[in-house]
């Protein structure tokens, strides 16, 4: 799809994980459809997010991942 070919694209404007869509979500390299999907379900679950850091209790988002996509992400 063309938005993602582009490259970074949106990616220079922080997504906010309490209104971030999934299009917008998988915008960012790291987050593919499975974990957008779980971003947004723990969203469900918890209310809202208040930190960034809150992703890290998602199954499948470690450290590693963490360090790449949290300068993309704010609350």
């Amino acid at each position: 799809d063309t938005d993602r070919s582009r490259g970074l694209g949106d990616v220079y404007k922080r997504q906010n994980l309490n209104t971030a869509t999934f299009e917008e979500l998988t915008a960012i390299q790291g987050i593919g459809d499975q974990r957008a999907a779980a971003i947004l379900a723990y969203r469900e679950q918890i209310g809202k997010y208040t930190s960034v850091e809150q992703i890290k209790d998602i199954r499948g988002i470690g450290d590693g991942l963490y360090a790449k996509i949290a300068p993309y992400l704010t609350v």
